[in-house]
């Protein structure tokens, strides 16, 4: 069910960001970020809740809360929006360049956008300024690279956010997403929407607080852009075809090319309107008759990649995926203890609500000095844990870890203290730039480490924000298989990492996965359906992953 949350919290980000541009007091800028935070991380939606008992959501914040909601936008956020061309904001997607580094370029310099900053430094006028020497203009560069690939796609949770709001907005007889999002591609570059229903939607849809600007509109198809930057198609299809136009909308183009060369063999035609043998309509209605009509199984969207499954439908050789189901548990979640929002009792009760057979909270460890950890904090929790099991008979609850690997590949805390955690995930948060033989060597050690259990987040990428690291990924899964460690499927969706083609390589060499929200929030809980379809991608089974597994084979699994 698609919540406000994200987008009034997006909007309040926004907000904080431009008016940190304009010269902003950092004070007011913190409680607009601190507020954005507490919205997308409150359990209910808030187009339904009293705004102001959010915590962290003051008067003033509140006002604008109510304003979005009512129209889509706040008047501050519109005057600032005309205040700071839009391509001076995007000059802040640039990984290490921030909102007064950009406002000095565009005052000082002229520079109003990523493709004028890199005529500049081309141009050599940025030399001798302050704070731009050549180091800072080689990672300015590769950054401007980076953005060039992925400004024109968004992350698979901003996509099902918008896409579930938009399918929930209309008032369709049948209506559901297609497109690369249905396929669950960690990013997607537009959204398609199938309808059945009058064309009066049309209408509906071109009215909607989420459309920004109305590209074109007919009966059959109207394209938007929505204030996300993202275009929109919404098409009308006839009830009777419903099923050729979702697997024609789907795709991928691989898929269909492949699957049109075997209705060319037939001497059959498939088009979004069905599958014919001349006029006679052979499957129409439902996607699972156009495969079956073909000689194979329905195969999975999450799969449609011509990646083998044509080959493996034919000879109905296709792999029981993983499901959301099949999770028991999560083992990579955090509270208020270090960097999440929701306390350990809600965390642990909100795991119980959805469900799971065992539960495990990983907070940060000390060598992630920001977040203040000690000894102390972490064995007080564990005892609060202890006591919270006795209300939880059927969730066994485990006191984890999230460990630092340092660069030469140590970890936090001496053996004794490691052997104590229930599940150590062990990640990298810094050093991002070492070379590749120091970032495998890296891994390698933190896998050789008898105490860890899952490597965390192991690309450490953040979709549009950082490139992954570089690491001989063959070596680093081969460690893993052999010393018996798991990869993690981080959830959250602006990391989906591993990505499925590194998660397919390292399945090919043995290695088990954890597919884990990530959870700072009770809402994040939510995340592992994106790493499902993340698992789905690499053709994964339950079996493949050690948190769908029963309790007693998890606890053999972690040597407890």
């Amino acid at each position: 069910m698609a919540r406000a949350n994200d987008a009034v919290a997006a909007a309040l980000e926004e907000y904080a960001e431009l008016f940190a541009m304009t010269g902003g007091d950092a004070f007011r800028v913190r409680s607009y970020q601190k507020a954005a935070k507490a919205i997308a991380g409150f359990p209910e939606d808030i187009a339904a809740t009293a705004v102001r008992s959010v915590p962290g959501v003051g008067e003033a914040i509140a006002k604008k809360v109510e304003e979005y909601l009512e129209r889509g936008g706040f008047r501050q956020l519109d005057d600032l929006r005309e205040k700071v061309p839009e391509g001076v904001r995007r000059l802040t997607r640039i990984p290490s360049l921030g909102p007064k580094k950009a406002v000095f370029l565009f005052q000082e310099l002229g520079v109003d956008s990523p493709e004028a900053l890199a005529e500049a430094i081309g141009q050599g006028r940025l030399r001798g300024v302050k704070g731009f020497g050549p180091k800072t203009e080689e990672n300015l560069l590769k950054g401007i690279e980076q953005l060039e690939r992925t400004s024109a796609r968004v992350h698979v949770g901003v996509a099902m956010d918008l896409a579930e709001r938009i399918v929930a907005s209309l008032p369709a007889e049948r209506i559901a997403y297609a497109g690369s999002l249905r396929r669950m591609k960690d990013t997607v570059g537009d959204i398609d929407i199938l309808a059945v229903g009058p064309v009066s939607m049309m209408d509906d849809f071109k009215a909607m607080p989420y459309v920004a600007e109305v590209i074109a509109s007919g009966e059959k198809k109207t394209s938007v852009r929505t204030h996300e930057g993202l275009q929109v198609d919404l098409r009308v299809v006839p009830a009777g075809s419903w099923g050729a136009a979702m697997q024609y909308f789907t795709g991928s183009k691989e898929h269909n090319v492949h699957l049109r060369e075997i209705v060319v063999k037939k001497g059959w035609k498939l088009s979004e309107y069905g599958l014919f043998d001349g006029d006679r309509v052979v499957a129409a209605e439902h996607e699972e008759d156009v495969y079956r009509a073909l000689g194979m199984p329905w195969i999975p969207p999450t799969l449609r990649e011509d990646g083998g499954e044509i080959a493996a439908a034919l000879r109905d050789a296709l792999p029981v995926l993983v499901t959301e189901d099949d999770l028991r548990g999560d083992l990579h979640t955090h509270t208020d203890l270090t960097d999440g929002i929701a306390s350990l009792e809600d965390m642990v009760a909100a795991a119980h609500a959805r469900g799971h057979s065992y539960y495990a909270v990983t907070d940060h460890a000390p060598d992630l000095a920001m977040q203040r950890m000690t000894l102390d904090k972490a064995l007080e929790q564990r005892e609060r844990l202890q006591r919270l099991q006795a209300s939880y008979p059927d969730m066994r609850l485990l006191h984890g870890t999230e460990l630092n690997i340092a660069p030469d590949g140590s970890v936090d805390w001496p053996a004794e203290v490691l052997a104590g955690f229930d599940v150590c995930v062990a990640s990298v948060h810094s050093h991002f730039t070492q070379s590749r033989e120091e970032m495998t060597r890296r891994f390698v050690a933190a896998c050789e480490n008898p105490h860890v259990h899952i490597i965390g987040h192991p690309t450490t990428r953040r979709i549009g924000r950082r490139p992954p690291v570089d690491a001989d990924w063959d070596e680093v899964f081969r460690a893993a298989a052999r010393t018996g460690t798991a990869m993690e499927i981080d959830s959250f969706p602006d990391r989906s990492d591993l990505p499925s083609d590194l998660v397919r390589l390292a399945h090919h060499h043995g290695v088990r996965f954890s597919i884990d929200s990530d959870a700072h929030a009770v809402p994040h809980l939510a995340n592992q359906r994106f790493g499902i379809g993340i698992a789905q991608r690499a053709w994964l089974t339950a079996d493949d992953v050690i948190n769908a597994w029963p309790l007693e084979r998890l606890l053999t699994f972690l040597g407890r």
